[in-house]
Formats: structure tokens, C-alpha cells, sequence
């Protein structure tokens, strides 16, 4: 947005110094801006010779941003304090642009270039940080950013946290999945009051707390809240173990402290749930790092989308001239991260009946487990064999990366006829997105046989990611791809 408003001061800035000049319809309006009479006007100076005022002014916006606290989470900001750091930066940015403008001695027309870059500038500041901020709220109303939490617990403490979130938390923050029930303990009768309260649970009842591990996959699970009285532990450990290992936060609340306060207030200002908790985080990863990667996904996938355009006509083309009754993308339905289902496109490379033609094919099927593959597998048509060979049917993906819905590097995402014959271990794959390649591809991909082989490749890259495996696995990707080794 600096850029560009720098580009269209430059574009005004002659304007704007003829109508500051004496006869002009701002004359007199700023006249230590232009001290010179029109006769002696020198003429309106090269874009390279005020080109230093973006690269002076725009860190120094960045920092002031930052200090002032811009770069906070947008969405809480109120309009005043959005209007407020962004009028700010630009006064302080400018400031100091024109301090080095009287410092240099620079012409007339530079300033007039400085004054209308700072009044544009903050303008489009305001215009493109109010859009974000605009689109931001809509999706926030409908709910896009709420986390989902499931509660786990017995029903009378149920009772009492459905209520605490009607209270004190907004649902455009945290929603309300469901509940698992603890078993009593032994011996242990059930008050009527509890009965009571089973039917008036507002939240619908997901199962029982040993189905937790199978809950965490098949539902998008942000956090748990564990409800923890002094008679019933024993299923807690269970639990902590099973968030852990799908990376799910776990919040501990001890039912003593919520049912019998009467005459004081849980105080928490730091905490949205606002919650008497010990909370069990999976392992940090630096937000910074993840916008990083995030980042690195969008910058890759759009490069790659319009530089291999030509390519991916030539490739549908070339589908629709072989295999003229076939579409040229096939729709791929498939699960990624924490189990959330998304369609994804890939190039056609099999005929019309493969899914009837799998059924008979199974048991030619060479990978061990629930994943099916076979090396000649009679289904590929001759221009998808060509494909296969060099991945380039799995360029389309490259959409879904820019998407969201998936990677450049992670787990394969599951089918869903795949992931009902997961073992829970195997579902760990999908507590991080998924991706067009990762380890396995990598790693002669033709010669694993196994599905356990290949599922402990995909966590052997979640316990050891960093962007500097990232960059090894795309680079070890090019040569697997260009040699043709990775169908």
C-alpha cells in the first residue's frame, strides 16, 4: 500500500505543486511549501530522485506501527485505535521524510512529493487496514475463527460450564462442540440431580471419554476442557495422553473450584475462558515461524500457478484430445488437518469406472494396509501413465496450497475410506496440514510396501519439522520429480 501510494503521489505531485503556486487554486494555503514565484519553478524532478522518500519513510511507518501496537491482533481493535496508528505512523514517517528533505536541501517539487505521499498514504493505510479489519468482523459474526472445545466430565459439571460459557464467553471466540461423560466410580450412586441435569444439557452428548482419541479425528477439536472432581480421576491421564499426542490443548479444571462458589467471581483478565485451569499445550511452535510457512505456500503456489499456466492448458488439452468423455480434473475428496474434509483437484489420469474396477482389483493390491496401490495398475490411462511418472498430475494441487486446505510439504491428506481403517496411530498424521510431498515422496515412495513404513515417515517429519526441512524436502522433491523416480 506504501508503494503504491508513493506511485500516485508522484503521479499528483505536479498537480498538486501548479495549484500551490501563486494563481493556483491552493496558492497561499501552504506557502513554505513552494517559496519559489512561477517563473523560477524549476521543473518537476525525476521518480529516481525522490525515490529515497519511500525507502526513508516506510521502515520508520513499520516501526511506529509496532511500537504504537498496529500489528496486534487486528480483529479487537476498535475503529478509533485502527484510525489512530495508522494516522500516527504516517504523521511520524513523514516528519522525518521532511526533516531529511530541509536537511538535504531538497528542490520545492520533493516536498510537495513528501506532503501529498504523507496525506495519500495514510488514507490508504486506513482504507486497506479498515478492509482487512471489515472482512475480518463478517467472518468473526459467522463464526469462522471460533475454536471448538469439547468438554469432558460429569453431567451436573457439564451443566455448570455450559452455563460459565452462555455467561462469560462470546461464541465468535470459543464454540461448544459437545461433552464426553467420565464413568462414576465404583460403588459411586448418581444423585437425581445429575439424572436432571443429563436431560437438560443444551450441548449434544458425543459418547463416552473412552471414545475421545477417535472424536479427536473425525471432529475439528481445538481445545478440551477436562472437568476433574475428587472422586473420578482415574480417566484423566488417558486423556492428557491422547491430547498430547494429537496436539490438542487440554484445559484442567478442578470441579471444586467452579460448583461451590457462592459469593466470589473467577477473576482471570488473561485468560478468554476465564477459567480456575492448568492448561496442557502441545509443544510451542513460533507463530512467526508458521506465518513463515504459511507465507512460503502462498508466495510458491501462486508463482508456480501462473508460470506453469501454459503447462496446465497443455496438460488438460491433451486429456480432452486422449480421453475426450473424461473431465480433465479429477476431484479429489479427501480429510487434512484435525480431520476437516476439503476437495482438492488433480489432473485425470484414470478412466471413468476406476472406483468399480478397484473393488476387483483388491487383491492385486501391493501396500500393506488401507492405502491401495498397484505398480501396473490397468485403470491409468497411456497420457496419465506419462503423468504419473512425473508428478505432473499432481500439479492442480498447487490450488489447494494456495488455499489453505493444504501444504507444499506434509502428510498425505486421507481418504475417507482410508481413514476408517486407521489405526489411532496412524491418525496422527492429520494434527498438521497436509501436503503436496513430504518424507515418503522423497524417500522412494515406489518401494514402500508397507503403509506403517509410510505413516512413520509422516511423524518422523512432524517431530523433527523446521523450515530448513521444508526447503531440504522441496529441493530432494525437484530431482525426484525432473528424474521421474517418485510414481
Amino acid at each position: 500500500m506504501l508503494g503504491l501510494t508513493f506511485l500516485g503521489a508522484y503521479a499528483l505531485a505536479p498537480a498538486v505543486q501548479r495549484a500551490l503556486l501563486p494563481g493556483g487554486r491552493l496558492a497561499g494555503l501552504l506557502p513554505a511549501i513552494v517559496p519559489v514565484p512561477p517563473a523560477l519553478a524549476p521543473e518537476f524532478v525525476p521518480l529516481e530522485e525522490v525515490i529515497w522518500l519511500l525507502i526513508a519513510t516506510a521502515p520508520a511507518t513499520l516501526v511506529v506501527m509496532e511500537l504504537a501496537g498496529g500489528y496486534s491482533r487486528l480483529l479487537p481493535q476498535s475503529v478509533l485505535r485502527l484510525v489512530g496508528t495508522a494516522a500516527l505512523a504516517q504523521t511520524i514517517a513523514i516528519s522525518f521524510g521532511a526533516l531529511i528533505g530541509v536537511a538535504l536541501k531538497l528542490s520545492s517539487s520533493s516536498r510537495v512529493v513528501i506532503f501529498t505521499y504523507g496525506a495519500l498514504s495514510a488514507l490508504g493505510l486506513i482504507a486497506y487496514r479498515g478492509a482487512v479489519w471489515g472482512y475480518q468482523r463478517r467472518r468473526a459474526a459467522a463464526g469462522v475463527y471460533a475454536k471448538n472445545v469439547l468438554l469432558i466430565g460429569q453431567p451436573r459439571a457439564i451443566e455448570w460450564m455450559v452455563e460459565h460459557f452462555r455467561r462469560h464467553v462470546s461464541e465468535r471466540d470459543f464454540r461448544l462442540a459437545g461433552w464426553l461423560r467420565v464413568p462414576s466410580p465404583p460403588g459411586h450412586v448418581p444423585e437425581r440431580r445429575r439424572d436432571d441435569a443429563l436431560r437438560q444439557i443444551p450441548i449434544e452428548r458425543l459418547g463416552e471419554v473412552e471414545e475421545l482419541g477417535e472424536l479427536l479425528i473425525h471432529q475439528p477439536i481445538h481445545e478440551v476442557v477436562a472437568i476433574q472432581s475428587l472422586i473420578d480421576r482415574n480417566w484423566l491421564r488417558p486423556v492428557m495422553e491422547q491430547c498430547g499426542y494429537f496436539r490438542i490443548r487440554l484445559r484442567v479444571v478442578p470441579d471444586a473450584l467452579m460448583s461451590n462458589l457462592r459469593h466470589l467471581q473467577l477473576t482471570f483478565p488473561t485468560d478468554p475462558l476465564r477459567l480456575p485451569e492448568v492448561v496442557l499445550s502441545p509443544p510451542y511452535v513460533d507463530a512467526d515461524v508458521l506465518f513463515v510457512k504459511r507465507l512460503i505456500d502462498i508466495v510458491v503456489s501462486a508463482t508456480l500457478l501462473v508460470l506453469l499456466s501454459p503447462l496446465l492448458l497443455l496438460i488438460a488439452v491433451a486429456i480432452k484430445m486422449t480421453t475426450p468423455h473424461l473431465p480433465a480434473f479429477y476431484p479429489w475428496h479427501v480429510v487434512g488437518l484435525s480431520g476437516r474434509p476439503f476437495t482438492g483437484y488433480k489432473f485425470t489420469t484414470m478412466v471413468a469406472d476406476a472406483d468399480e474396477q478397484k473393488r476387483r482389483l483388491m487383491a492385486r493390491n501391493e501396500m500393506q494396509g488401507p492405502v491401495f496401490k498397484i505398480q501396473d495398475d490397468p485403470r491409468v490411462t497411456p497420457l496419465g501413465r506419462f503423468l504419473r511418472k512425473y508428478s505432473l498430475n499432481e500439479l492442480p494441487q498447487l490450488w489447494s496450497v494456495l488455499k489453505g486446505d493444504m501444504s507444499l510439504v506434509g502428510p498425505r491428506p486421507a481418504g475417507p475410506h482410508e481413514l476408517a481403517r486407521y489405526e489411532l496411530w496412524h491418525k496422527r498424521k492429520l494434527s498438521v496440514k497436509p501436503g503436496i510431498t513430504c518424507l515418503w515422496q522423497v524417500s522412494g515412495r515406489n518401494r514402500i510396501s508397507d503403509f506403517d513404513d509410510w505413516v512413520r515417515l509422516d511423524l518422523e517429519y512432524i517431530e523433527r519439522w523446521s523450515l530448513w526441512l521444508d526447503a531440504r524436502i522441496l529441493a530432494r522433491t525437484v530431482w525426484t520429480v525432473l528424474s521421474g523416480s517418485g510414481s
